[in-house]
């Protein structure tokens, strides 16, 4: 039972970044823009709430930080994608490749040179029984809740599913596309930060250049997996958590397993996952193209 729930808690702790990146990325292909800048924004988010939780003393602060800046990087996306018509996976390619290097130059600019953060304050854990959770776990859960709700059950929502089906139609209807994309990619931003924010001041108390580390896409594969739903891509989360607490819970067994082979198991995860289920999931059919209004 013991190790039962031992796995349990740590197959929670490590989807919960990867849940708040695939929230991210349902939000913003909802609303017809691919979002491939996921893990970029979470190495920034990561920086963030690792230097605000330490300079403040206060972890929350440094969760929110890193929801501020992961909007901010958001922005970049969405006026390359959504004002100028760019290609949105080169523009989200780009972010992937800036976003490591500005959050290593912040970091030894902010921390004298290191190339790591000193021990950040964590965000609290929660007790129940047994099972000792972070909150940001349960903060995950709460977020796709609502935006479960949100997209489903409110005008709002309806809105973000035309615009990503049917652009042009939404239009005509009075809708107003720029604005609900920038919204919704503005929303995808922030929840990355708060991917990147639950690893540094959650799980591991510091930035370090391997916090993330393909955390964003694997938060990718799972919106794919969970068929571009909220709580879809929660458990696809959850399966690709449970396969980092296998590498865990294996790394320290009795019986030796290869370290390579253990590194390998989140990420082989990851390409059956989408060979498996990236034919029989149909994305929202205005993902990925860019609106121009007037255009048919």
């Amino acid at each position: 039972m013991d190790s039962f729930i031992l796995l349990l808690s740590i197959t929670l702790m490590y989807s919960t970044p990867l849940v708040f990146g695939a929230l991210g990325g349902v939000i913003s292909e909802r609303s017809g823009v691919t979002n491939i800048g996921i893990e970029g924004m979470m190495v920034i988010g990561a920086i963030a709430a690792a230097a605000g939780s330490y300079f403040t003393g206060n972890p929350w602060i440094g969760f929110l930080m890193a929801g501020i800046c992961g909007a901010i990087v958001a922005l970049l996306h969405a006026v390359a994608s959504v004002s100028f018509a760019a290609d949105q996976t080169i523009s989200g390619v780009a972010i992937n490749l800036l976003a490591p290097g500005i959050a290593l130059f912040a970091c030894r600019q902010l921390f004298e040179g290191a190339a790591m953060s000193p021990i950040a304050p964590k965000l609290p854990g929660v007790v129940h029984g047994h099972m000792s959770l972070n909150v940001t776990t349960l903060i995950a859960l709460i977020f796709a809740a609502i935006m479960w709700f949100v997209l489903y059950k409110t005008k709002w929502g309806l809105r973000i599913r035309a615009v990503g089906e049917h652009p042009q139609a939404a239009d005509t209807l009075g809708i107003d596309v720029y604005k609900v994309r920038y919204a919704c990619v503005l929303i995808s931003g922030m929840f990355a930060g708060f991917g990147g924010a639950s690893m540094t001041i959650a799980i591991i108390s510091q930035f370090t250049q391997t916090a993330i580390s393909g955390h964003g896409f694997i938060a990718m594969a799972a919106v794919i997996f969970g068929k571009w739903h909220p709580f879809g891509a929660y458990g696809a989360c959850l399966l690709f958590g449970f396969t980092q607490a296998l590498v865990i819970l294996l790394g320290g067994g009795d019986f030796v397993v290869p370290s390579q082979i253990l590194s390998m198991l989140p990420y082989a995860m990851t390409i059956i996952v989408l060979v498996l289920f990236v034919g029989r999931s149909v994305a929202p059919k205005a993902d990925g193209v860019p609106y121009v209004k007037g255009s048919r």
